[in-house]
């Protein structure tokens, strides 16, 4: 049984259904994988940043996904082998996981919270070698504000800043692929200043952010050609995150041409569970397969179950 921080009670409960709908049963037998523990990736106010990485022993693809462990702009801390749920059905099939904490909503803000997770890809791409990792083929996921986060990390990196004297903020934060499941898109009309802001969206801090600073952290704003193969997964009965927000960033996708599948879930909500949370995971690994293994390119289409 795991055990949530004194957080809100929204937040507290977004993490509860998040940690439910992708948590899996089955744990991974120590001769089948390398358990790495936080690994400090920087630090903030005298507190450290950290990672857990997850390393196949066997017929690894030397090819890295980032997990954003977020609910709420929340990152909450689990024993790494209560976390396997979340990367195994990466692992299983050679791909190495980061499972990536931030710095936590009301502490920091949301800009902040991007910034973390922009530093966690530039450390690994600086030290991809020692992870056994291809810098060039690093993927991202997440669920809800970790879905947002990779949307981010897929629609607004850069190539680093050559200038600065930290040495992993020389480095490009890139991705190559991303998958983002029931993510906020468009936090100008998510934060509370906003007039489309929903009543429940008062139960995350995060959101707590001038209206006039919300496009700086909205992927929508942020979608551009270059942007990696990006798949969103949206559940159709969603009342937190409306299924406009994938509508829209997929509309965006098509203007630019970037290569996007939009996958719904009909009967879905806010979170997945039984078959349908079986599904996404395919749909994720299928994704991860073909953008960061085999690098293909398809037409953008949307699906349907």
């Amino acid at each position: 049984m795991f055990h949530l921080p004194r957080i809100p009670f929204r937040v507290r409960g977004l993490l509860l259904c998040l940690l439910l709908c992708l948590l899996a049963g089955n744990r991974v037998h120590a001769q089948d994988l390398t358990i790495t523990p936080d690994v400090v990736y920087g630090h903030k106010h005298g507190m450290a940043l950290t990672f857990d990485v997850f390393q196949p022993v066997e017929d690894a693809k030397g090819v890295g996904v980032l997990f954003i462990v977020s609910g709420g702009w929340y990152s909450s801390w689990q024993p790494p082998e209560k976390m396997q749920g979340f990367t195994k059905p990466l692992t299983d099939k050679g791909f190495t996981v980061f499972a990536v904490r931030h710095g936590s909503s009301p502490k920091y803000a949301l800009p902040e919270i991007v910034e973390d997770v922009r530093r966690s890809v530039r450390f690994i791409r600086l030290n991809a070698k020692q992870y056994g990792v291809d810098p060039e083929r690093l993927g991202v996921y997440g669920g809800s504000a970790g879905g947002h986060l990779s949307l981010m990390l897929g629609t607004a990196s850069d190539e680093g800043d050559a200038k600065a004297s930290d040495p992993v903020l020389r480095v490009s934060d890139r991705v190559a692929a991303v998958v983002a499941l029931v993510p906020p898109t468009d936090l100008r009309i998510c934060v509370w200043e906003s007039p489309e802001s929903l009543p429940a969206y008062k139960g995350f801090p995060a959101l707590d952010l001038p209206l006039s600073e919300a496009g700086k952290v909205s992927p929508l704003v942020h979608v551009s050609p270059d942007d990696p193969p990006t798949l969103v997964i949206s559940g159709v009965q969603d009342k937190l995150v409306p299924i406009r927000h994938s509508h829209d960033i997929r509309k965006a996708f098509e203007e630019h041409h970037v290569i996007n599948k939009l996958v719904l879930f009909e009967e879905a909500g806010h979170g997945f569970q039984g078959e349908t949370f079986a599904k996404a995971m395919q749909e994720l690994v299928a994704w991860f397969e073909k953008y960061l293994l085999q690098n293909e390119a398809v037409d953008a289409s949307v699906s349907v179950e």
